[in-house]
């Protein structure tokens, strides 16, 4: 590559992730969850990307894989940069331009591209989930007040898909105006960014946009706050506004077309998702959900809201596996709500809910605690 390229090259990348805006101050590493149990400094790779001899090596270190996109460095920066963005720019620049990825990383997107999902599943069962419910779905040019957007992983995983069930459960009783898409729906592409392939994200983006808009409605409801985080984020030119179901849920609850009337005496902590909260905000109405259970006692972490401890399941780490030995950030978590006594680790993301089930059978705590989601707990408590 000629030297006038490569400069062109680098000044894009700078402009790009406004690497001169930094001043090196270290709040993000310092900040930074992850640099527990691996080598990942984010100070040091924002200032060595201002070097256009080191872009294509600092793409190759292992450690840009590291990072969770918690979005804990960006809270952090007294500036208002998003440290984060340069390592996925870094991670484009091995993906697209290099071609070399993990061969987990490889087969996710090439599912996305050809199923419009990243778990290689069929994209004629993404809608196997609604058998035997009373489910809407909702035309394109039809109105509907909530447009309900599943995401991936809860529309294939058996685990998970228990929240799409019980939030239509929920809709229902309130008698809300909703409406699902079924199997037009593709892959929002939040972590096909994270992973680094701009050229796919770009394309779904676009033809996602191009769906979405051919519905009248009047705000978009994720499930997933990766799906949330994307569309609010990565998607300018959506017509409708973005919710995330529990916005909805704490709504419907004020208003009282929804009442959580049975007991339920177990000791919850919530978890707060980084998509949710330190990506987009939403630090209140999960609690205000748990708050109305009758019977609970609701407890903190103390890490929590801006301050959570990432679970390590975002940032394509689902399909990214970190060659640390060292204790996971979920197993830390559920050791921390062991410790504060909890029977119920309450999150509010079907990622939270995969890697802290894994943590906590890792911690042996399985007897004294489980993982729920927020829609698998107040399912069967609201009347």
């Amino acid at each position: 590559m000629n030297t006038e390229l490569m400069n062109e090259e680098l000044q894009d990348f700078i402009q790009k992730y406004d690497l001169y805006g930094c001043i090196q101050c270290g709040r993000c590493t310092g900040g930074c969850p992850v640099t527990v149990r691996t080598n990942l400094n984010v100070r040091r790779f924002v200032n060595d990307s201002l070097n256009k001899d080191m872009l294509d090596d600092l793409a190759k270190l292992p450690e840009i894989w590291d990072c969770t996109a918690c979005n804990t460095c960006a809270v952090r920066c007294p500036k208002g940069l998003k440290p984060l963005e340069v390592l996925m720019g870094l991670r484009s620049i091995l993906v697209v331009e290099q071609g070399t990825v993990q061969s987990t990383v490889r087969d996710a997107l090439e599912s996305v591209f050809l199923e419009g999902n990243p778990w290689s599943k069929s994209r004629a069962m993404r809608s196997d989930w609604m058998e035997g419910l009373d489910v809407k779905i909702a035309e394109p040019g039809e109105k509907v007040e909530n447009l309900i957007f599943v995401c991936c992983t809860i529309a294939y995983d058996p685990r998970v898909q228990m929240q799409a069930k019980n939030l239509v459960k929920l809709l229902n009783k309130a008698g809300v105006d909703y409406g699902f898409i079924g199997e037009g729906e593709a892959c929002c592409s939040s972590e096909v960014h994270h992973l680094g392939e701009d050229d796919l994200l770009e394309e779904m983006v676009e033809s996602n946009t191009e769906l979405l808009n051919e519905y009248d409605a009047a705000r978009i409801v994720t499930i997933s706050p990766h799906c949330l985080s994307a569309f609010k984020n990565q998607y300018p030119d959506l017509k409708a506004g973005v919710i995330h179901y529990t916005q909805l849920i704490a709504e419907l609850l004020k208003e009282e077309k929804l009442t959580i009337s049975k007991e339920f005496p177990q000791k919850i902590v919530y978890h707060d998702p980084c998509f949710l909260g330190k990506q987009n905000g939403v630090y209140d109405e999960p609690r205000a959900i748990l708050g109305q259970i009758p019977g609970a006692e609701i407890v903190e972490f103390d890490r929590r809201r801006e301050r959570s401890l990432c679970c390590e399941g975002g940032g394509g780490k689902m399909w990214v596996e970190s060659d640390s030995k060292k204790e996971r950030l979920a197993e830390t978590r559920a050791k921390d709500a062991g410790e504060l006594g909890a029977s119920i680790l309450a999150v509010a993301c079907p990622f939270c809910v995969l890697t802290l089930d894994d943590a906590v059978k890792a911690k042996g705590l399985e007897e004294q605690m489980r993982v729920a989601e927020i829609l698998e707990i107040i399912g069967d408590l609201v009347e």
